[in-house]
């Protein structure tokens, strides 16, 4: 495998998006399609932030610089590789501005100059974690309920002790659309609690037998889960 990042730079002010923006924004499109002796790519995402979209929502994504983790598998190892890429994106202040970069990266398995700043990027990516796993951050328990004629999910969430978590939710495809988690009351002793509808389901979607996927942020350390809905 090699490796690569890929940096945006924003102005004071301005963001840019992760891979679900939440109630407004536009996710990175990437195309690596152009690119020579690659078989595979996978972007990593950094933990996000959640932020006011202006709207009276709330968005999901970066402010300031951001580099996003590149893995490429070559067709051929013993060869180079030439990863071409373009990038469409937003980077929004009060308005959304859409953007795109053509850019190419010749890589032939040497250290750069750059890597301990991917190193740094892949160390805020979430780690894989279970739910119900030990330590911190962690999400500790799921349950589903029926509140007021719907249904929601409700998440505890185990945090260090002078850190605020933050909770994030994604559907199985990238046309789910679910309501940013809220923290609520009800939490265990040392735990954060956090809500949200099971609404946002593309059309003829059904919640059961779909998996979500849970992210927790706490600090600079972050935890991502999957929650099978039976």
């Amino acid at each position: 495998m090699l490796r690569a990042g890929v940096e945006i730079k924003l102005k004071q002010g301005w963001k840019t998006y992760w891979r679900y923006p939440g109630d407004s924004g536009v996710p990175p499109a990437w195309d690596f399609s152009k690119s020579d002796n690659v078989k595979a790519v996978t972007v990593l995402y950094p933990a996000p932030e959640r932020f006011a979209d202006g709207a009276g929502g709330s968005s999901i994504g970066y402010k300031g610089d951001v580099i996003f983790p590149v893995h490429v598998v070559p067709q051929d190892a013993a060869k180079p590789a030439t990863l071409r890429l373009k990038l469409d994106y937003a980077a929004c202040e009060k308005l959304c501005m859409p953007a795109e970069a053509q850019l190419e990266l010749a890589l032939t398995g040497v250290e750069g100059t750059n890597e301990d700043a991917v190193g740094r990027a892949e160390a805020r990516v979430p780690k894989p974690a279970q739910v119900g796993d030990a330590g911190v951050p962690a999400i500790r328990a799921v349950h589903r309920e029926a509140t007021g004629g719907k249904s929601r999910i409700v998440v505890d969430v185990a945090a260090p002790t002078d850190e605020t978590p933050t909770l994030f939710a994604e559907g199985p495809t990238a046309d789910w659309a679910l309501p940013l988690p809220q923290p609520v009351a009800g939490a265990p002793t040392g735990l954060h609690r956090f809500a949200f509808d099971l609404d946002g389901l593309p059309p003829g979607a059904k919640a059961e037998g779909a998996t979500l996927r849970l992210t927790a942020v706490a600090g600079d350390r972050a935890i991502e889960a999957a929650f099978r809905l039976d």
